[in-house]
């Protein structure tokens, strides 16, 4: 496609189920116990924004999801060219509409991601990255979405990289996205750092390898920031 298409449970909830699976790398410049301190808060402030929920859904309701996006999907080839370059080998839509057991599947995930009040997109973004396909770290523009993104992973592990703008070699962090599991990411995740899922061939977390297959997610976004983006 020419243009790339737009897109607490309680927080008891989100305490009680949310398990982080991140590893990362940060290189200590220097002992100073400023930078030691910087080298802290940075991760701490990231992985507050940053949260994974393993089994979000089950296999049940991750067959419902692909079978009513699976049917349009197939019909679309892979693309290796996106308008931003941020994306290679994709196929992506959108859905307003969706059947009654998947409407409860993505109002759960409305509810986990976005608080009280906060408008929400509409359309829901469908994206499909193949087996080798990658996408690349950038910023999501805030032209497009506002302040939280919110994904489920259906068919495939995968691992999503964060990187700080401006200081991507010393504030990296590696995340670990299993099938049917949930991340939101908010605040300074969403706005200050670079995401990126990485290849088949870099796909490697904590030492191990991890099988990265055909890969779609669900995504579900808040409306950008009228101010904010003009």
């Amino acid at each position: 496609m020419a243009v790339r298409l737009l897109f607490k449970q309680l927080n008891i909830l989100k305490n009680k189920n949310c398990r982080l699976l991140c590893t990362g790398t940060c290189s200590t410049l220097s002992s100073n116990k400023n930078n030691i301190d910087n080298d802290k808060n940075w991760k701490e402030e990231l992985l507050k924004t940053m949260k994974i929920y393993p089994d979000f859904i089950n296999k049940d309701e991750e067959e419902s999801l692909f079978q009513e996006v699976e049917p349009y999907m197939k019909k679309l080839r892979y693309e290796f060219d996106h308008w931003d370059d941020a994306i290679h080998g994709y196929r992506e839509t959108e859905r307003s509409k969706w059947n009654d057991v998947n409407k409860i599947i993505i109002d759960r995930v409305r509810q986990m991601a976005f608080p009280p009040g906060m408008p929400q997109l509409r359309y829901v973004h469908v994206l499909d990255l193949s087996a080798e396909g990658i996408i690349k770290p950038h910023v999501d523009s805030v032209r497009f979405c506002g302040d939280v993104i919110a994904g489920i992973s259906l068919l495939s592990d995968c691992v999503m990289r964060l990187t700080k703008v401006g200081d991507e070699i010393k504030c990296r962090e590696d995340f670990f996205l299993p099938q049917r599991s949930l991340y939101i990411m908010s605040g300074v995740a969403r706005q200050v750092y670079n995401h990126e899922v990485l290849g088949p061939n870099d796909s490697i977390y904590q030492g191990k390898k991890i099988k990265k297959d055909r890969r779609i997610s669900i995504i579900c976004r808040s409306e950008p920031d009228t101010q904010q983006s003009s």
